[in-house]
């Protein structure tokens, strides 16, 4: 019942990990940047790398068979604390009306150009 989920970023390769896994009911997806796979760029803007995770993350979520309504837990990393309110638009868009059990952390990330990642918990359970 497990299933391995990919993006096609060369970070899953490169360092060993999937994009999401399913288990059962569960799916576990990654942290998520806002870069675009298709041609490995990431806007400077927040908000706008706020979108663009999320629209990674929903890619994610679909192929697991999932969506965000069905995210139960959600995580945001961001470097500089401050930039959080930017996101707000856009995760309300996504979690306004699931609101999902959420966390924010303010922590370093892997690139500098990297300003959010986003890490969500979705249980997908039929005719809950």
């Amino acid at each position: 019942m497990r299933r391995l989920i990919a993006s096609g970023s060369s970070f899953e390769a490169e360092i060993g990990y999937s994009r999401a896994v399913r288990d059962g009911d569960w799916v576990f997806v990654s942290g998520t940047t806002g870069f675009d796979y298709a041609d490995m760029t990431i806007s400077d803007d927040v908000a706008e790398q706020t979108t663009q995770t999320l629209k990674n993350i929903e890619a994610a979520l679909i192929e697991a068979g999932a969506r965000f309504s069905d995210v139960v837990r959600v995580r945001y990393i961001l470097p500089d604390a401050a930039d959080f309110p930017a996101c707000w638009p856009a995760l309300k868009v996504a979690f306004g009306d699931v609101r999902p059990a959420a966390t924010m952390i303010q922590a370093g990330l892997a690139d500098p150009r990297m300003k959010i990642e986003i890490e969500v918990t979705a249980r997908v359970v039929p005719g809950w």
